[in-house]
């Protein structure tokens, strides 16, 4: 039996193509890495990096979808066939979007799972810490709790907020000296960790926006985030159970463990962002991260990969989108 395969390409110059039953990338220093057909699921290339029109025809006729961002993280745009496309699905999806009941049983759903996993996240890495985060887990508990009696989206997203701020500010205590941060800062990133987490968020964001697409729905016809120009919302909805669990996890991993250096961020006019060895570094350990098996979710009574979770967890969304149900859909929460 064949594993999944996702292919993360950040070496500058690096030629995608075909080579008879396999995807090879071939780089500028003689090194080729080849694929089978049969396994790969997705590319996402980085910088520069090309592929011929052969390997651009079999992407897809395959269905394979080609994500595009910069050196930087920075999305650009993808590649992708259309034979996913489901017009009565896509109906179904905008009908429910208008649901208020529905959204807000499923935005219930998704925010406390995603506040239970913050905290489990932050309880890991205390444990072998004597900085007191006490308040601040309390205070994200609290949080958590008020939610059940929320009657409208914006409420829920303000406790979302309450809880975040203080997560992050938890995290800050938690962390190496070298990658101390001052809260969550976005477009630009102000220091080497956020610029780590945004990287994080993104690629994970069209990780499942590739999913989504591929079950007939649209990323931009969300539940919980707003609907608005050029926001994949839905694929916002379905990141929120899963950022503490993969990006914020494999970002703590890489400074708690001294796989990265400090020195490998550079400071720009607009922000803090990884160098090239810090993209290959955060990549690989992406890869890794996001197709290792979990116990979160099983299939077939097998354990699965985070990828596949995310595939399964698109699946339960259809099916509530389907059946009009929010309760079918059953959020990821760790232990």
């Amino acid at each position: 039996m064949f594993s999944i395969s996702f292919l993360y390409v950040n070496e500058p110059g690096a030629i995608i193509g075909i080579s008879g039953g396999y995807f090879e990338v071939k780089q500028k220093k003689g090194l080729v890495r080849k694929i089978p057909k049969e396994t790969l699921e997705s590319i996402t290339i980085f910088g520069n990096s090309s592929m011929t029109s052969q390997c651009i025809v079999a992407c897809l006729e395959n269905g394979i979808p080609v994500n595009y961002f910069s050196g930087k993280g920075s999305y650009f745009g993808k590649l992708v066939s259309t034979s996913h496309v489901n017009a009565e699905r896509i109906k179904k999806q905008v009908y429910v979007s208008d649901n208020e009941e529905f959204c807000i049983a499923f935005s219930k759903k998704i925010i406390r799972a995603k506040i239970h996993n913050q905290i489990v996240i932050l309880r890991r890495y205390c444990r072998n810490n004597k900085i007191d985060i006490a308040y601040y887990i309390n205070s994200m508990k609290t949080a958590g709790k008020k939610i059940q009696f929320c009657e409208t989206i914006s409420e829920i997203m303000g406790f979302e907020g309450i809880a975040a701020k203080n997560y992050f500010s938890a995290l800050s205590l938690l962390v190496n000296n070298d990658f101390k941060f001052q809260g969550r800062s976005k477009r630009p990133p102000k220091d080497a960790f956020n610029s780590m987490l945004s990287l994080g968020y993104t690629i994970l964001m069209y990780t499942i926006y590739a999913e989504i697409e591929n079950r007939g729905l649209n990323p931009y016809i969300g539940f919980l985030h707003s609907i608005r120009e050029k926001h994949p919302s839905l694929a916002s909805d379905l990141m929120e159970e899963w950022r503490a669990v993969i990006v914020d996890s494999v970002v703590m991993s890489l400074v708690q463990g001294n796989e990265i250096d400090i020195a490998d961020f550079k400071k720009e006019e607009n922000g803090v962002f990884l160098n090239e060895n810090a993209m290959r570094i955060f990549i690989s350990k992406f890869s890794k991260k996001i197709n290792s098996e979990n116990r979160y979710i099983t299939y077939d009574g097998e354990n699965s990969s985070f990828k596949r979770c995310i595939y399964i967890q698109t699946l339960r969304l259809l099916e509530a989108i389907e059946k009009e149900d929010a309760e079918i859909y059953k959020p990821v929460v760790i232990r």
